[in-house]
């Protein structure tokens, strides 16, 4: 008798696992870097912070229509799924491997991370990075295969301990922070951002860089397919989580800002680790770096989770191998957990990742584009599929964020031809990869 068992992956996750994987998916090392970036292009405060929260609003707004269409759909691999269900195979099997490539290249890049941090708080390791950086991805690799109860636990509190670190900073700002307003200065690229198309573009462009730190708010919908009650949880961690991080997000920057004046921000590398010093004194350098590997570890988790459900769901549905979904005692898909470890042992072994993602903001926002439009496909397609959460404000609102994510892949394209024309060749290929693993797989 054929053991089905060996194929299925273990309903074991719930509320307190989908919140931990959104904000550990999303809360990285974007936000010690970006928001010198978003200072560096606008002049006012009340700017910056607003770049902020309207990502944000953004977020909530766009997160309607995936809780519905991840309720709707509880399966392991996220986005594809819908896309699949609203349009076919093809389009579903290019979906998947684009947002398989966009997820399976980040454990390589955060493990390089991990290690660079590390030597950063232990010089006498410098010049063993790279096997640091193995040593991380092999040690998440192996918690991942003892079980998704284990990888679960760790992301878990590996998340609480980074959203608790950040807001303590935040606190110790407040305390500890302020400087002489009364001496402050209008920042200087005021005259520049005028001549350079106004307010409300410098605004569009904070805001790009500000949503990019969001990135990762589809995580928990990868997991979907090992949630309890999917139906209940998925919303409620895509919410709570995006609202999590949103505090934080803001909160961090509003502090950053009653610590260090505009210009000290704006263009700074760290300019959380600047405000850290300035509170802590070289204390706080070294105090900021614990967070961010706390963050790195904590997101490192979370796409080696996420990485393999996708490349299980492309299995399971007979878009890749067979061996795709087995899943091992303690409910790992340990095959496609193996392949990602692979494809991060290269990466870190090419140890150049700038290129590879240059491309993310093309897949997510591509992928985005196909889940909006499933949403409405499947409204009119499948009215009676049961719908355990409804996206609120259709068809207005997910109509809205359907024309903006066009516009900002039209925008993309624009701005950079050779990454389109890299998206052109990837999806080309496909077509051919597309009929062999089918031939192979009936």
């Amino acid at each position: 008798m054929k053991d089905v068992s060996k194929y299925r992956l273990k309903k074991v996750l719930g509320l307190s696992f989908g919140l931990a994987v959104m904000v550990g998916g999303i809360i990285g090392v974007g936000i010690l870097r970006n928001p010198g970036l978003v200072a560096a292009i606008l002049p006012y405060k009340w700017l910056i912070i607003s770049a902020w929260f309207f990502g944000g609003v953004y977020v909530l707004m766009a997160l309607g229509s995936l809780a519905e269409l991840a309720a709707m759909l509880p399966k392991a691999g996220g986005t594809f799924n819908y896309v699949k269900r609203a349009y076919g195979d093809y389009p579903g099997f290019v979906t998947g491997w684009f947002d398989y490539i966009n997820n399976a290249i980040a454990p390589g890049y955060f493990s390089i991370v991990i290690a660079e941090y590390l030597v950063l708080l232990f010089p006498a390791i410098q010049g063993y990075e790279t096997f640091i950086a193995l040593s991380a991805l092999m040690a998440f690799t192996l918690l991942n295969l003892t079980g998704v109860k284990s990888a679960s636990l760790t992301q878990q509190i590996t998340s609480f301990i980074k959203v608790f670190a950040f807001l303590v900073l935040v606190i110790c700002c407040f305390l500890l922070g302020g400087y002489n307003r009364s001496s402050e200065e209008i920042h200087s690229n005021l005259s520049s951002t005028v001549m350079n198309g106004g307010l409300f573009l410098a605004f569009i462009k904070g805001l790009q860089l500000a949503l990019g730190t969001y990135d990762g708010w589809n995580a928990p919908t990868f997991m979907a397919e090992e949630d309890t009650n999917p139906g209940k949880n998925i919303p409620r961690s895509l919410f709570g989580g995006a609202i999590i991080v949103m505090i934080v997000y803001v909160s961090i920057n509003i502090a950053l800002l009653y610590v260090l004046p505009v210009s000290a921000v704006a263009g700074s590398q760290l300019a959380v680790a600047d405000a850290a010093q300035v509170i802590l004194g070289k204390a706080g350098y070294t105090i900021l770096l614990v967070i961010a590997l706390f963050s790195l570890l904590s997101i490192l988790n979370a796409q080696m989770m996420i990485s393999s459900r996708i490349l299980y769901g492309l299995s399971h549905e007979g878009l890749f191998i067979k061996k795709g979904t087995f899943v091992n005692k303690g409910g790992t898909p340990y095959v496609v957990m193996i392949i990602t470890a692979l494809i991060g042992i290269i990466t870190i072994s090419i140890g150049s990742f700038e290129r590879l993602f240059s491309l993310s903001a093309f897949i997510t926002v591509a992928s985005s584009i196909m889940m909006f439009a499933s949403l409405f496909r499947l409204r009119k397609s499948e009215p009676d599929l049961p719908r355990p959460y409804k996206a609120w404000g259709y068809p207005l609102i997910p109509l809205l964020m359907l024309l903006v994510s066009i516009t900002l892949f039209i925008s993309y394209a624009f701005a950079d031809t050779k990454n389109l024309f890299v998206i052109l060749t990837i999806t080309a290929l496909t077509w051919p990869g597309y009929w062999l693993i089918k031939r192979r797989t009936q």
